[in-house]
């Protein structure tokens, strides 16, 4: 899907100002609210947008331990895995890869008994062949698309 700069200025207004009306981001940008609202259902539409809610913290919810746990899955059971990993609560993300393993996840515990404790979880799934875990130690870059949509919005005017 192209992005023009009317676009990227409209992502950055919502990465900036999340809880800001459609209509201010009208007046900011000095367009008419109704393409504001348009760009908006185009970029959903076009699965650009795919999401509105807040952005909440594991930590601040008692789970501060952040490890990454990479999958190794009987060949032809990643499906029956991939369906599995959605019923653990403390797995906030689950992508199949290449390379070492089949699945990496997102997992967030209490401490590290409770990492513990999920990754025996893990591992007691059928298909499930073996785990290695990595303990995240200190967010060093936290998630972000504003850097790579000004980058698109560069693209887009050139």
């Amino acid at each position: 899907m192209a992005v023009d700069e009317l676009d990227t200025h409209i992502l950055r207004l919502l990465i900036q100002q999340p809880r800001t009306s459609v209509r201010e981001y009208a007046r900011i940008l000095g367009v008419a609210r109704g393409t504001v609202q348009a760009r908006l259902d185009r970029l959903e539409r076009d699965g650009v947008i795919t999401g509105t809610g807040p952005f909440l913290s594991p930590a601040a919810l008692g789970h501060p331990v952040l490890a990454f746990v990479h999958i190794e899955v009987t060949q032809g059971h990643l499906d029956d895995v991939g369906d599995a990993l959605a019923a653990v609560p403390e797995i906030v993300e689950a992508f199949s890869i290449t390379g070492g393993g089949d699945l990496m996840t997102r997992v967030v515990a209490r401490d590290n008994a409770h990492l513990e404790d999920v990754i025996q979880a893990l591992i007691s799934l059928p298909g499930v062949v073996r785990t290695r875990t990595e303990v995240a130690l200190r967010e060093r870059v936290p998630h972000r698309l504003l850097p790579l949509v000004e980058s698109i919005g560069r693209t887009a005017v050139s």
